[in-house]
């Protein structure tokens, strides 16, 4: 599985739970995120019913209900997991290499894993505004702080001579837009891999700005 789940080990009464019940309710809450993504994938967020994750799970919907209250709280959980993921990747970034470019080129390879892998190329970046407003804000605000992150780093780019004097927040918006369109025509079962495709990318887009 690519997503685990990241909340504290307390039972529905707010007591500890031995780490044996909490792990496998994890993997349970894991398995649900999983099935999920797949669907909204297939049929679109609105689309998509309970019935249909529980569906692929071999379950009842109502068995989904002990670990989300509804549709919405597991397309919060989706994108504050798949958010958590590429927030990482600043910090990764910066341990792989010095090179303003070669950190660019990590990142967007790597959000493409992201978005190829963990979310299988489902569509979540275009569903924010289905949220509830209080998850929609906190999504949008870290969904900023990464954007922020990009522009450190094109912006060190430019200042080392790297890359060319570009505006960063613009070429931001153009490096997550090409990869948030990739939802539109991905395929993962098709003959187009992870690797080669944060690859192209990476080339595609750093080459624009050397």
């Amino acid at each position: 599985m690519t997503i685990q789940f990241l909340g504290a080990a307390m039972g529905a009464t707010g007591s500890e739970v031995s780490p044996r019940v909490e792990a496998k309710r994890q993997r349970r809450r894991a398995e649900i995120l999983e099935a999920a993504i797949q669907a909204f994938r297939e049929k679109g967020y609105h689309g998509t019913t309970l019935e249909d994750i529980a569906e692929r799970l071999g379950v009842r919907n109502t068995a989904l209900y002990h670990y989300f209250p509804d549709k919405e709280a597991i397309l919060y959980e989706c994108h504050r997991e798949s958010l958590g993921q590429v927030m990482t990747l600043l910090d990764d970034a910066r341990r792989h290499s010095d090179s303003p470019a070669e950190q660019l080129r990590y990142l967007i390879a790597e959000h493409v894993r992201v978005m190829t892998e963990t979310l299988r190329g489902s569509s979540l970046a275009f569903e924010v505004h289905s949220l509830a407003p209080e998850h929609q804000a906190e999504i949008i605000r870290e969904r900023d702080r990464y954007e922020r992150g990009l522009r450190k780093v094109i912006t060190a780019g430019i200042d080392s001579g790297e890359f060319r004097d570009v505006n960063p927040k613009i070429t931001v918006f153009a490096i997550l837009g090409a990869i948030n369109w990739i939802a539109r025509w991905f395929d993962p079962d098709g003959t187009i891999h992870s690797p080669e495709l944060g690859a192209a990318f990476a080339d595609q887009l750093v080459g624009g700005l050397t």
